[in-house]
């Protein structure tokens, strides 16, 4: 890679880097227990998009007999990896379903009646909280589902959706590890969430929790949702509280971090200066709506092209973090694709500025489609499609525009998930 290779092909290669920093096969291994530690069994289980892949590398590189092993983990549709010893179930994602009900109430069922001697490998990734869904009392399956489809569509945060999450489960909230009590509990996460706050990686199944049963009611009422009787009096009366820190069924529990966003961002800039461009990572945790982003992302470009500052081109911009999309049209929308329509408006088409917006898990909203590229000439290459931008960002429609441009990006699934990855290319302008 240097200064020649052509801006599709090193944007692509950043997005690689990135995914590539984030893979369980190298994250997991250096933070497997030693097995003579453990005097009784290692119990894995665990949620989330990259789930499986890292139960495989537990599973590889597990240093103790084979017979100590054992594991419960689910993944969403497609990214079941093959495993021996764990067993590894598939489930919807955003929204629950059926076999993320089952998987959950299974995997509570596996941690009954665990020892002081025992040791829970707990594995989490983004995605963890739609897997993993377990209804509070009086709710029911359908209810999580209708819960979770509003706040998707209302413009939330990720924080805020989860911490309604976290107050209308079973499982969440540490709630899991309190299941595993008197159990060790050792949690390796890899983040997904903005700032890396613990209790909003798969809604917090075994970390304690700060936020309120208050909080998630404020958060119904701020975005106008509508719940059922039942679960307006679970949060009224307290009793959908999670657990808190200092709470005794939490103090064996360890957490340990180990991929996250700004992990992809470094990876990608590190590439990026040996292809002999500047760099200028712009924070791991961006978030906001996505066109409001997009706007922003081209005033710096703009900066950038015209006065140098605050890096002279050619440079990347590099951000991660998760932004949000109210959904207002009838297209096929994901908020990278929605950042990347608001960017190009806010472009006009500026001479020597390319971008790539990906979801390093594979999946832009509800598309098999990880994100899209665009480039100085995406408005004029639409027009002659007879496609506006700002009428599909108005119909929140990224992925018709984009695919219907050859522009989509595709990466199948990627086994892991560190949110998303915004890439901006600045050539010379007037080279």
């Amino acid at each position: 890679m240097n200064l020649n290779t052509p801006p599709r092909e090193l944007l692509r290669a950043l997005f690689d880097a990135a995914i590539a920093s984030a893979q369980p096969s190298a994250a997991v291994p250096p933070h497997l227990p030693d097995p003579a530690s453990i005097k009784g069994r290692l119990v894995v289980i665990g949620a989330g998009k990259a789930s499986a892949a890292m139960a495989r590398a537990v599973e590889a590189h597990w240093a103790g007999p084979p017979e100590q092993l054992v594991g419960l983990v689910v993944t969403r549709y497609g990214y079941s990896v093959p495993c021996e010893r764990i067993e590894i179930i598939e489930a919807a994602h955003p929204v629950p379903d059926e076999a993320g009900l089952k998987a959950a109430e299974r995997i509570k069922a596996f941690v009954q009646g665990l020892s002081e001697d025992d040791l829970v490998l707990c594995l989490i990734s983004g995605g963890g909280s739609a897997l993993l869904p377990a209804p509070a009392p009086g709710l029911t399956l359908a209810d999580k589902q209708d819960i979770n489809a509003q706040l998707l569509k209302s413009g939330a945060s990720i924080g805020e959706m989860n911490c309604v999450r976290r107050h209308l489960s079973t499982i969440k909230g540490g709630r899991l590890a309190a299941l595993c009590h008197p159990a060790r509990v050792l949690t390796l996460l890899i983040s997904d969430v903005p700032g890396d706050q613990l209790p909003d990686i798969a809604s917090g199944p075994t970390v304690a929790d700060a936020s309120t049963c208050a909080d998630a009611l404020a958060i119904l009422e701020r975005y106008r949702i509508q719940v059922p009787p039942a679960a307006r009096a679970l949060l009224e009366s307290g009793e959908g509280e999670t657990l808190k820190p200092g709470d005794a069924r939490l103090a064996r529990c360890e957490t340990r971090l180990i991929s996250s966003p700004q992990i992809g961002l470094e990876a990608a800039a590190r590439l990026a200066r040996e292809a002999g461009y500047g760099v200028c990572i712009l924070g791991d945790s961006l978030e906001g709506e996505a066109r409001e982003v997009g706007r922003v992302m081209a005033g710096i470009s703009l900066q950038v092209a015209t006065h140098g500052q605050p890096l002279p081109a050619p440079c990347v911009l590099l951000s991660g973090g998760e932004t949000t999309v109210t959904v207002r049209g009838h297209g096929r929308g994901g908020r990278n694709v929605e950042f990347l329509l608001a960017l190009g408006v806010a472009l006009k088409g500026q001479a020597g500025v390319w971008a790539l917006a990906g979801d390093t898990d594979g999946v832009d909203g509800i598309e098999e489609i990880a994100g899209a590229l665009l480039t100085p000439d995406t408005l004029e290459r639409a027009r002659a499609l007879g496609l506006k931008a700002a009428a599909s960002l108005d119909n929140n429609d990224g992925h018709g525009f984009f695919g219907a441009l050859g522009d989509a990006v595709v990466t199948g699934p990627t086994l892991t998930n560190i949110n998303d990855f915004r890439a901006v290319l600045i050539q010379n302008a007037h080279p």
